[in-house]
C-alpha cells in the first residue's frame, strides 16, 4: 500500500455510495431476531421545494453513528428514512397551478433523498415510507376507524376557531389576534360539528408512561404541563329561578369566600340565560367581542379583567344558601371543564383583578396574610398550617383539614363529587383542506353513519380540476361525483374534511417495520420483536404535538392488543439548532444565512460536513456556524488520509509507543458514542492522530481507528479500509475493544496543600508507597515555603488524590 492519490472526496464519496446502493449494504432483514435488535430513527422531514439546510444533518448524522457503531456490535440494526408528505405547501402549488400536489411531493422527495444519499446516511431505502401514499394511508384510515369503533373517534359539535376567506378551521397557534398567522384573515369562534379524538381518556395513562421513558426531563415536564391534571372537587349551582351549572375547585377549602361566579360567554349556559337577563344588549356585545378571539388570547397570555354582569341573574352557593351575582369574562372558555367557574377574590389574583375592576365585594375565609391589596393565594397558604376563618363550622381547621370536610359535607349533600380536571382538551381531527388522509366515513341519508368497511380502503383522494375550497367549504365538496356513495342500497354522502397532518406521524413508526404488508399495518411477530424504538432524535418543537399524538395512538393500539409496548420511544433527544453564522436560526424566514449542506459537499466533502457538525459542540446545544470550523475539519481528515495511506506508516503487532492512547481512545470513543459525546470522542480521535504521526502505527491499532472514524467520516472509512488490504465493507466489522489495564496512567498528578491550600502539585506513579510521597511532596517549592517556622501537626493522605499536611 502506498499514499499514490491525495485524500479526493469527490471521486471516494460516490463511488462508496454507490458501492452501498448496489449492494444493500444497510438493508435490514427484520426476521433475522439471532441477533440483538437496535431500532434508531429520526424525526422525518416534510419534503419542501426547499430541501434540505446544514441544520437537517445534525440528527441524522448523530442517529447514523449509532446504527453504524452498533452494527459492529454485533446489532441487528433498523435505520431507515421516510416522508411526512401530505401538507399545506404541497397544496398551495396545487391551487396556485392547477396541478396534482403528489406531483409536487414526489419532486421534492427526489430531491431530499438525493441529498441524504449523497451525506453517505446508512438508511435502509427499501424500507422507504411516505405518509401521501394510498398503501401507507390506508392504515391511517384504518386506525381510525378503530378509534371510531371505540367511542375514541367522535363527531361533536364544539367551538372552533373559524376562518371564512381561508375555508378552513384554524388551530389556536394558527391565530394571532383574531386574525390568520398565513393571510391575515379574520377569524372567529363558532361551533361546528368536528371529528375529533378524545384524548383526554388517555389522560392518565400517558401521565404514568412518562416515568418509564428516558426523555428530556423538560419535555416530560412539557408533557405533564400540557395534559394538566388537577385533583378537585366538582360542585353544582342552583340557578334561582330554574336552571343549574357545575364548578370545578381544587380550592375547596375557600367555597365560603366566594362572592360572584364567572360564565363563558360562548357556552350553552350563558345561551339558556340570555332571555332572562336585565342587559341583553350590554351581554350580547360582550359575546360578540369574545368570538374574535382564540383560547390563547383569553387565557394563558394574558389574564383578564374584562367581562360584564348577568343582571337580574344569581345562583346559590350550596354551602350556606347564600345568592351569588353571575357575570361572565373571556378568561372562562365554554371548551374547558364546566365552562363555569367560582371566584373566590381575596384568595385567587386573577379574581381580585376583576373584583376591583368590577365593584365586587370580598371575603377573607384564609387567615395570614393582608388581602386589601392582593389576594392570598393557595401556593402561598397550602402546606403552612393556615386556619379557615368565616366558614361556620369550619373556621379554625387548618386548610388541609377544611379541604376534606367542606367536601364530605358536599358530598352528603348530593351536589359534590371528587374528580379530576384536565388541560387537556379533544383533538380536532379534521381540516377543510385537500392534501390530506381522506376521513373514511359516509353519512348516510338515514342519519346513520357508515365508517368504511376493510375492503373498501385506501379511500383514495381524487384528483379535482379546481383545489381551492369554495364558499367556505373544503376542497373535496368539488369532487362531485367522488363524495356520493351508495352502502348497500342507501345513499350517502362522503366526509370532505381530512385529516390533519399530525395524524400519519402518529404510528408511521411501527410502518417502517413491515412497509410492503397489505394485509395488515405490521406482522405482530415483527411488532413485538422491534418495539419500541430504542432510539429517537428530533426537534424540541415537537414535544407537546407529534410526540404526544404518537404516544396516545401508540398506546391505543397497545389497549388494543396491537402494539406490544405501552410507549413507542425508548430514548429521545432533541439535537439542537445550528444557528447562521450571524447566531440567527436557518430557516425560511432569513433565507439569506441558510447554509446549504450540498454546497459544503461540493466544495469540502460529505465527511467533512458530518465531522464539523459532530465537533461543533454537544449534540443538544445550539451553536453557529462557522466555515472556519469547516476547514479545520477537513484538515484533519487530511491528515488522517495522509498518515493511514502511508504503508510505511504501519507495522505488525501490538503495543509500543501508542499502546496506552490506543486503549484510551477506544475506551472513550466507545462509551462517548452510547452516550452521544460525539464532539469528546472527536477530540479523543485527535490526540490520538497527533501522537501517531510522531511514530509508526501497529496494524491493528489503524483498522481499530478506522472502524471507529468510518462512523463518523463513513466514505474515508471505507476507501482507508480498503487501503489497508480489505476487499470487503467496514460496515460489519467488529468493533474494536480495549484492554482496562492499559487504559491507566503510569503517573499521576496530585495537589499538596498546606492547611487546606494549594500550595503545589507533586507527579507520582500510581503505586509510589505513601511514605514516598509525603516526602516528596514536602519538598515541593511552594509546599516548602508554606512550612517554614510552622510545625507539623497531622499529614493527610487520599491516594492519587490529594496530600494535606495541618501545621500551626
Amino acid at each position: 500500500m502506498a499514499n499514490t492519490t491525495n485524500y479526493n472526496p469527490k471521486s471516494i464519496e460516490p463511488k462508496w455510495q454507490k458501492y452501498w446502493e448496489e449492494n444493500k449494504t444497510f438493508a435490514t432483514d427484520v426476521w433475522d431476531f439471532s441477533k440483538p435488535k437496535f431500532y434508531a430513527l429520526d424525526m422525518f422531514p416534510y419534503p419542501s421545494g426547499v430541501g434540505l439546510h446544514a441544520g437537517h444533518p445534525e440528527g441524522y448524522t448523530a442517529t447514523d453513528i449509532i446504527s453504524r457503531m452498533k452494527r459492529m456490535q454485533g446489532f441487528n440494526v433498523l435505520h431507515p428514512m421516510g416522508y411526512d408528505s401530505f401538507g399545506l405547501p404541497a397544496e398551495q402549488y396545487a391551487v396556485q397551478t392547477g396541478n396534482h400536489p403528489n406531483g409536487f411531493t414526489q419532486k421534492n422527495i427526489q430531491t431530499f433523498t438525493g441529498q441524504l444519499k449523497e451525506l453517505g446516511f446508512d438508511y435502509d431505502w427499501d424500507k422507504l415510507i411516505a405518509t401521501s401514499d394510498p398503501s401507507f394511508y390506508k392504515w391511517t384510515q384504518w386506525i381510525f376507524k378503530q378509534l371510531y369503533k371505540e367511542g375514541y373517534a367522535k363527531y361533536i359539535d364544539m367551538p372552533v376557531n373559524w376562518c371564512e376567506e381561508l375555508g378552513t378551521v384554524l388551530s389556536n397557534d394558527e391565530v394571532i389576534d383574531g386574525k390568520s398567522e398565513r393571510g391575515g384573515y379574520p377569524v372567529v369562534r363558532k361551533n361546528m360539528k368536528q371529528w375529533v379524538i378524545d384524548q383526554v381518556a388517555f389522560a392518565d395513562k400517558l401521565l404514568e408512561g412518562l416515568n418509564e421513558i428516558d426523555w428530556p426531563e423538560s419535555t416530560k415536564e412539557m408533557q405533564r404541563h400540557w395534559i394538566g391534571k388537577s385533583e378537585g372537587v366538582e360542585v353544582k349551582f342552583q340557578i334561582v329561578g330554574g336552571g343549574e351549572f357545575s364548578i370545578f375547585t381544587t380550592c375547596i377549602e375557600t367555597i365560603y369566600g366566594i362572592t360572584f361566579m364567572v360564565l363563558a360567554p360562548d357556552g350553552d349556559i350563558v345561551k339558556s340565560l340570555l332571555p332572562r337577563v336585565k342587559n341583553p344588549e350590554e351581554v350580547q356585545a360582550y359575546i360578540n367581542e369574545t368570538l374574535k378571539k382564540n383560547d390563547m388570547d383569553r387565557t394563558e397570555l394574558n389574564k383578564t379583567k374584562s367581562g360584564c354582569p348577568l343582571e337580574g341573574v344569581t345562583c346559590i352557593n350550596p354551602v350556606n344558601g347564600k345568592e351569588v351575582p353571575l357575570y361572565i369574562g373571556d378568561f372562562v372558555l365554554a371548551s374547558y371543564g364546566t365552562g363555569a367557574v367560582m371566584a373566590v377574590p381575596s384568595h385567587d389574583q386573577r379574581d381580585f383583578e376583576y373584583a376591583m375592576a368590577h365593584n365586587i365585594p370580598m371575603i377573607q375565609v384564609i387567615e395570614g396574610e393582608d388581602v386589601s391589596e392582593h389576594a392570598f393565594e393557595k401556593q402561598d397558604y397550602l402546606g403552612k398550617g393556615c386556619k379557615l376563618m368565616n366558614s361556620e363550622e369550619f373556621t379554625g381547621l387548618t386548610v388541609e383539614e377544611a379541604k376534606e370536610a367542606i367536601t364530605s359535607k358536599l358530598e352528603k349533600m348530593g351536589v359534590a363529587k371528587r374528580t379530576a380536571n384536565y388541560h387537556f382538551r379533544e383533538w380536532i381531527f379534521a381540516r377543510q383542506r385537500y392534501w390530506g388522509e381522506p376521513v373514511p366515513v359516509v353519512y348516510l341519508e338515514d342519519g346513520q353513519i357508515h365508517v368504511l368497511d376493510d375492503d373498501e380502503l385506501p379511500l383514495i383522494l381524487p384528483e379535482l380540476e379546481d383545489y381551492k375550497g369554495k364558499n367556505g367549504q373544503a376542497p373535496l365538496e368539488n369532487a362531485t361525483e367522488w363524495k356520493m356513495y351508495d352502502h348497500n342500497g342507501i345513499k350517502g354522502k362522503r366526509e370532505t374534511s381530512t385529516m390533519p397532518g399530525s395524524a400519519g406521524s402518529s404510528w408511521y413508526y411501527m410502518r417502517y417495520i413491515d412497509p410492503k404488508n397489505d394485509k395488515e399495518l405490521c406482522d405482530p411477530e415483527l411488532l413485538k420483536h422491534w418495539l419500541p424504538v430504542d432510539l429517537y432524535i428530533g426537534g424540541p418543537e415537537h414535544a407537546v404535538g407529534h410526540l404526544m399524538y404518537s404516544r396516545i395512538w401508540n398506546r391505543f393500539l397497545y389497549d388494543q392488543g396491537i402494539s406490544p409496548v405501552k410507549e413507542p420511544f425508548k430514548k429521545l433527544v432533541h439535537q439542537g439548532m445550528i444557528l447562521g453564522s450571524n447566531g440567527i436560526k436557518m430557516g425560511k424566514r432569513f433565507p439569506e444565512f441558510v447554509v446549504n449542506p450540498s454546497d459544503i459537499v461540493r466544495d469540502y466533502g460529505a465527511d467533512t460536513l458530518r465531522l464539523y457538525e459532530m465537533f461543533m459542540g454537544p449534540l443538544e446545544a445550539s451553536k453557529p456556524w462557522s466555515n472556519d470550523g469547516v476547514e479545520g475539519a477537513r484538515r484533519f481528515l487530511n491528515k488522517v488520509w495522509n498518515y493511514f495511506s502511508v504503508e510505511e506508516n504501519l507495522i505488525d503487532g501490538e503495543g509500543g509507543a501508542l499502546e496506552k492512547v490506543y486503549h484510551k481512545t477506544v475506551k472513550k470513543v466507545t462509551s462517548d458514542f452510547e452516550t452521544l459525546g460525539f464532539n469528546t470522542a472527536i477530540s479523543q480521535m485527535m490526540i490520538f492522530m497527533n501522537a501517531a504521526v510522531k511514530e509508526k502505527c501497529p496494524r491493528v491499532y489503524a483498522e481499530g481507528f478506522i472502524k471507529m472514524l468510518s462512523c463518523i467520516c463513513p466514505h474515508i472509512g471505507e476507501e482507508l479500509w480498503q487501503l489497508l488490504g480489505h476487499d470487503n465493507t467496514i460496515a460489519y466489522e467488529q468493533w474494536p475493544t480495549y484492554d482496562e489495564d492499559k487504559c491507566k496512567d503510569d503517573t499521576v498528578e496530585i495537589g499538596v496543600q498546606v492547611n487546606g491550600k494549594v500550595r503545589g502539585t507533586l507527579e507520582i506513579a500510581v503505586d509510589e508507597d505513601e511514605a514516598s510521597v509525603k516526602a516528596r511532596g514536602k519538598e515541593v517549592a511552594g509546599v516548602a515555603k508554606a512550612l517554614e517556622g510552622k510545625n507539623i501537626i497531622k499529614e493527610i493522605y487520599v491516594k492519587g488524590k490529594i496530600f494535606n499536611i495541618v501545621a500551626k
